[in-house]
């Protein structure tokens, strides 16, 4: 197995908080009474909480988690690495190549079986990247060894198949969204230690200001989130599932323990990414076709806007979606199917979490007029014939989106492929080079570079970057 290479979430203290309350108030309020001591042996030498109040059973959790507990598995990776005692001087590992010895990083992470037929297993990117073997432990303590389907690191989801019978699947929540003050219970493997359940309350959704993350709409929980807990189950009252748990937040590192931040991905957007790796392996994503910046008070005021707000449009590449659909050179893009875009991150943000040619509404301002367009988000090809025939046998893709995050002015695309077989690889690129400019023309991401090579030129000269080294390529 090898996946492909490279991110968190209930209510029986709270009910039970309410009725202890509700005693106590009723204690408080009702009129002091004088009456006989009892007798010294009626009074019980133990206390304990009662099985019912006022005829009501205590609330528990424990019927719903009966039902989810055999769908979240604990998920164990391994990646083999050849150590020499020499480090990396590649002069001495050449000579002695026999005293390189193999060691073994082992990482643990949660999953969840989504569907019990096919024997599907969703988890984190994270938690199975650039592992060489990765086995499932089921509830019922069996251990599996688990096929890799495919994975999207820009939104930390993988999909994996485990071959077995008597699987359960947990069922997927549909309707109504999650509203901030839900009950959610997150279920996982924290530290090795177990299977673990937690609870909470949904503390925000939608969001999209982690650090060094790809693509983000994150529930926010303070059900607590451990390493370990990453691919794990986050569930509502009902036993759906709601989320994936991925990521906890702490300054301090995640050594530190749980501090109430924790993030999970929800369950439309990991069903989108599931129902297509289940069907191709990879993910694809459309895109406007156009380059953005974010609208600062001097370009508000050159634009006769009113405030500073929203993105406006300073190029629209050829054959694009946002062309096709009227869209222009200086529209201030305020809001995309309601949501506002403030920035270029967001618009980004926006667009990768869309399926495929999915319909999106822009709220835009032309000279100060509002108006409303609709394009529909077109997937950019990635193949290098398509862009160039000199760039024949290469795979293309942009950077990844959590290298955007940290680094805003971050421009250029990644070879994730190259057949050696093809002209690609003959004029000498490879496999991880990062193309960031070429004698073609200016770009920022993969539909800038297609763009400038519309015009095939006569000469292509690509500057790409190596294990840290620059050079320049002639593409012939």
């Amino acid at each position: 197995m090898r996946p492909a290479p490279t991110l968190l979430v209930l209510a029986a203290a709270a009910a039970f908080g309410g009725f202890a309350a509700t005693a106590i108030r009723d204690a408080v309020q009702s009129p002091a009474r004088a009456a006989e001591p009892a007798p010294a042996q009626a009074v019980p030498m133990v206390a304990a909480l009662p099985m019912a109040l006022e005829g009501q059973p205590m609330p528990s959790l424990a019927p719903m988690l009966q039902r989810v507990t055999p769908s979240v598995v604990s998920v164990q990776a391994a990646q083999r690495r050849q150590v020499s005692p020499f480090g990396n001087d590649p002069f001495f590992r050449r000579m002695f190549p026999d005293l390189s010895q193999e060691r073994i990083a082992r990482s643990l992470g949660s999953g969840v079986v989504v569907d019990a037929a096919n024997g599907y297993v969703l988890t984190n990117h994270h938690v199975i990247e650039n592992a060489d073997e990765v086995s499932v432990t089921l509830a019922d303590g069996r251990t599996l060894e688990a096929e890799f389907i495919g994975s999207d690191p820009d939104t930390d989801v993988a999909l994996m198949r485990i071959a077995t019978e008597g699987l359960t699947a947990i069922p997927l929540a549909t309707g109504s969204p999650l509203a901030v003050g839900d009950f959610v219970v997150a279920v996982g493997n924290p530290f090795g230690v177990g299977q673990t359940v937690t609870s909470g309350i949904v503390s925000a959704v939608g969001r999209s200001n982690v650090p060094g993350v790809g693509y983000q709409n994150f529930i926010q929980t303070d059900a607590s989130i451990n390493p370990g807990n990453s691919g794990g189950a986050l569930v509502n009252l009902r036993g759906e599932l709601v989320g994936i748990n991925t990521a906890s937040f702490n300054p301090r590192g995640s050594a530190a323990g749980n501090i109430g931040l924790g993030f999970a991905i929800p369950v439309e957007l990991a069903r989108n990414i599931m129902q297509q790796l289940a069907s191709t392996g990879t993910v694809q994503r459309g895109t406007l076709g156009i380059d953005t910046q974010a609208v600062d008070a001097r370009l508000a005021a050159g634009l006769g806007l009113d405030a500073a707000r929203g993105v406006v449009v300073t190029r629209l590449h050829g054959d694009s979606s946002a062309a096709a659909a009227g869209l222009r050179t200086g529209d201030v893009i305020v809001s995309a199917n309601g949501q506002r875009m403030d920035d270029p991150v967001s618009l980004r943000n926006f667009q990768g979490l869309q399926p495929l040619d999915a319909p999106v509404t822009l709220e835009v301002l032309r000279d100060g007029d509002a108006r409303t367009i609709t394009a529909r988000l077109r997937a950019m090809p990635r193949d290098g014939a398509s862009f160039d025939d000199r760039l024949t046998g290469a795979t293309l893709s942009d950077l990844p989106e959590a290298v955007r995050r940290q680094n805003p002015n971050a421009r250029g695309v990644l070879v994730e492929k190259v057949d050696r077989n093809g002209r690609a690889y003959r004029n000498g690129l490879r496999e991880g080079d990062y193309i960031f400019a070429a004698n073609s023309g200016e770009f920022r991401d993969l539909a800038g570079f297609r763009d400038t090579l519309a015009e095939r030129p006569q000469q292509l000269v690509l500057r790409i970057s190596r294990g840290g080294r620059v050079g320049n390529l002639i593409m012939e």
